[in-house]
């Protein structure tokens, strides 16, 4: 007698469906890449260390975090957040401030002075970083823990690139990035300061690599008609001179040429050195800026006018004239012969910085083009050996964007020494919105961060943003939706009819008892995480 159909499909190694329903595809857990931990240029696994700062478990937490980003409590305060841009949950209401707890997880860690040990085993090898920013030293940090000695060496006086030189106080308390560069220190990273490399052949006998991560620190300079009495100054060096015992002299009536976030920057620095007028001059509109928004809004609030489609005609006797411009149907700025006169006692150029490549002279096979150096996809430059990352590289110049470089670079060279390669994991599908179920999770707006009053920003370098306190970086931790990952909120569980998942504890969470299943595709629908996915019937 002929078996029954049900009986003969044998479905995963069963011979019987026992519910006697005939399945045409079948439930898989998966592992979706959440869009926060894609966006972000660290690579930081962030809805990992986000589910650990729920339980809540912050030092595990903070160790997750850095994995990929030695710097926590720096990215905290000035990373432009994409992750945020990205996150589902804006779609919902308001983005997970994960910066903010990332911040506060940061803070954490330095209040209780936790450390991180070098694990691996000596390698033998040695390793020449050549800047103290923050790609030089996440590349140290990552080489170290690999088992590598480094020694870093900066033309500076003090470590930390362009996050000292560049960022001001009130975005960045020197306290804090001098106790996390400490830290990668204290692992045994040598320093050598004052070390200007101008013959990088010979800086790296008795090195067997090198990662070389000169910031921009020149400021670029711009042609523009000038009397004798006229103080034309740049950006980059009246930020640096705020690290100085005495602080830059800029006036009363400062006028500040440049969009972008070293613009703001010297204006809202001006502002509190006593200027009683900061005025951004800018050739395009708000919207063509590349400043970040929160940096144009923050100056504003600080009393920063901004002076859109302009550009500065002639500099002098205690005047600028600036004239209007307009944008042709390309997007580029005319002339419209239309003046205006701005009182003036000091002009700050903020047009862009560029790094001093002169390092690279005589070096076979380094090749560069527009003020930057040629890297393949593993950061390496045409001399074996040798790579670049940061500032030196064609990317957005941010200090995250260079906390990323410096982790890449490190596993690359890493593989390079031990005479391989490294090839990433390769990337899981994206956790979109649409695959969400969203009613499931609350209403719960963001906390709002606190921000010194106006007053105290005006007449101090105080830090600007406040951070949260633990109850606010606890509720924003569990906030995050868990996109595209299961969190064993047992919905599949208790929604499947035949009672076919399976309780598998923390870890491997469930499966699903094939002889039960009947390929409903309920749990499927009902995951709010959006974690299981209908496949095939393997026939």
């Amino acid at each position: 007698m002929d078996k029954p159909f049900a009986i003969t499909l044998g479905a995963g190694g069963s011979q019987a469906n026992k519910t006697g329903a005939w399945r045409t595809e079948r439930p898989v857990y998966l592992d979706r890449l959440p869009p926060c931990n894609d966006a972000c240029p660290a690579g930081e696994n962030i809805q990992r260390w986000l589910a650990l700062a729920e339980e809540p478990s912050y030092e595990a937490a903070w160790r997750e975090i850095m994995r990929d980003n030695p710097f926590p409590a720096i990215t905290g305060r000035v990373c432009y957040r994409p992750c945020e841009s990205a996150c589902n949950r804006g779609k919902l209401d308001e983005a997970v401030g994960i910066n903010a707890v990332e911040r506060f997880l940061g803070d954490e860690a330095i209040a209780h002075g936790w450390m991180v040990p070098a694990t691996a085993g000596p390698s033998g090898k040695g390793v020449l970083v050549v800047g103290a920013g923050p790609a030089g030293l996440s590349a140290a940090y990552h080489l170290t823990l690999l088992g590598h000695a480094v020694t870093v060496m900066d033309s500076g006086p003090a470590p930390g690139g362009m996050m000292r030189f560049g960022i001001p106080r009130y975005r960045l308390p020197r306290d804090v990035l001098d106790a996390e560069i400490q830290r990668v220190l204290d692992m045994g990273v040598a320093l050598e300061l004052g070390r200007t490399v101008t013959d990088l052949a010979g800086a790296m006998r008795g090195f067997d690599a090198a990662f070389l991560a000169v910031g921009a620190h020149i400021g670029r300079r711009a042609f523009i008609p000038a009397g004798d009495s006229a103080r034309i100054l740049d950006a980059v060096s009246v930020l640096r001179g705020m690290e100085d015992a005495s602080a830059p002299l800029l006036g009363r009536r400062v006028v500040v040429y440049g969009g972008g976030d070293t613009a703001m920057d010297a204006a809202r620095t001006a502002r509190r050195l006593g200027a009683s007028d900061a005025v951004v001059v800018y050739r395009r509109t708000r919207d063509r800026m590349p400043a970040h928004d929160s940096e144009v809004v923050e100056a504003a609030e600080e009393g920063v006018r901004m002076k859109w489609l302009s550009t500065i005609a002639y500099a002098g006797g205690g005047t600028v004239t600036i004239e209007r411009m307009r944008l042709d149907e390309s997007g580029f700025p005319q002339p419209t012969g239309e003046f205006e006169e701005l009182a003036a006692d000091s002009v700050v150029l903020a047009l862009g910085q560029e790094a001093d490549l002169s390092l690279l002279a005589g070096l076979a096979g380094v090749e560069s083009e527009g003020g930057v150096v040629k890297v393949g996809p593993d950061l390496m430059t045409g001399c074996p050996g040798v790579f670049a990352g940061g500032d030196m590289v064609p990317a957005e110049r941010t200090v995250t964007v260079a906390v990323g470089h410096g982790k890449k670079a490190a596993r690359h060279i890493d593989a390079w020494l031990r005479g391989g390669s490294h090839r990433p994991p390769p990337r899981h599908p994206m956790a979109a919105f649409d695959l969400l179920n969203t009613w499931y999770y609350s209403d719960a707006p963001a906390s709002v961060r606190p921000k010194l009053d106006l007053a105290r920003r005006m007449s101090t370098f105080e830090e600007v943003q406040g951070g949260l306190e633990e109850s606010t970086a606890l509720f924003e931790a569990r906030r995050c939706l868990s996109c595209g990952n299961c969190f064993a909120c047992d919905n599949c569980y208790g929604v499947c009819p035949d009672n076919a998942v399976i309780e598998l504890g923390p870890g491997p969470r469930y499966e699903i008892d094939l002889d039960f299943c009947k390929g409903c595709g309920l749990c499927v629908s009902e995951c709010p995480a959006g974690a299981i996915t209908m496949v095939p019937e393997i026939t």
